[in-house]
């Protein structure tokens, strides 16, 4: 079953956009501030951008600190926005959230009918994340969807200095890198994911100080 979905991830991955244009609609996927190792949930913040330069529409959902149902309460998150129809591609901040509730981008791409790029500043010590699962429930489960995820590549995005690291499915290489490099306007990595960082930081810092969202 791993080997089927790691062929099937592999298969969606070489599947082309008709047109990339300078206004396609993306959206940045970012988790808020929680508390590490303690039961609670986490604000998931999803900002659309056209391009690099127009914040069109914000949604969110939580999700479980160390759980597992991030997959699934990001792709209904989507599904269920009235920007839908309209979206493109599907950005994450990396392949976790909420601590080592993995996103499964798989079932992702499966679940919204999108391709998805997890994008991440430093290069993933893989060697680290097996070992901190360990302390963790459905370990196996979390490690299966981390490493079906594919290839790690490292991609310029608005300068040769300027570098991300990516992984994708449900597109081709050339276009995840193509879309990145096109939507990174104002930092290193695409306006939708800094922008939902933002918000999500922010009011999860409200969150913390006893207010809520």
């Amino acid at each position: 079953m791993y080997l089927f979905h790691v062929s099937l991830a592999n298969h969606l991955s070489l599947k082309r956009l008709r047109v990339i244009k300078p206004e396609i609609r993306v959206l940045g996927v970012d988790d808020g501030i929680f508390t590490p190792h303690r039961r609670g949930f986490a604000l998931i913040v999803g900002v659309v951008f056209r391009g690099g330069y127009w914040l069109d529409g914000v949604v969110h959902t939580k999700v479980e600190v160390d759980g597992l149902d991030a997959t699934d309460n990001i792709a209904s998150m989507i599904t269920d926005s009235p920007h839908h129809k309209q979206l493109r591609v599907i950005m994450l901040n990396g392949v976790t959230c909420a601590g080592f509730n993995v996103v499964d981008i798989r079932k992702l791409n499966m679940k919204t009918g999108l391709p998805v790029i997890a994008v991440t500043r430093e290069k993933p010590n893989f060697a680290e994340i097996r070992e901190a699962l360990k302390n963790l429930s459905e370990r196996e489960e979390r490690w299966r969807a981390i490493k079906g995820t594919g290839r790690l590549y490292r991609v310029n995005t608005r300068s040769k200095t300027s570098k991300v690291h990516m992984q994708m499915c449900g597109i081709c290489k050339e276009d995840a890198k193509r879309i990145l490099q096109l939507t990174s306007t104002r930092s290193d990595i695409p306006e939708a994911l800094r922008v939902a960082h933002l918000i999500a930081s922010g009011v999860g810092q409200l969150s913390l100080s006893g207010n809520t969202y």
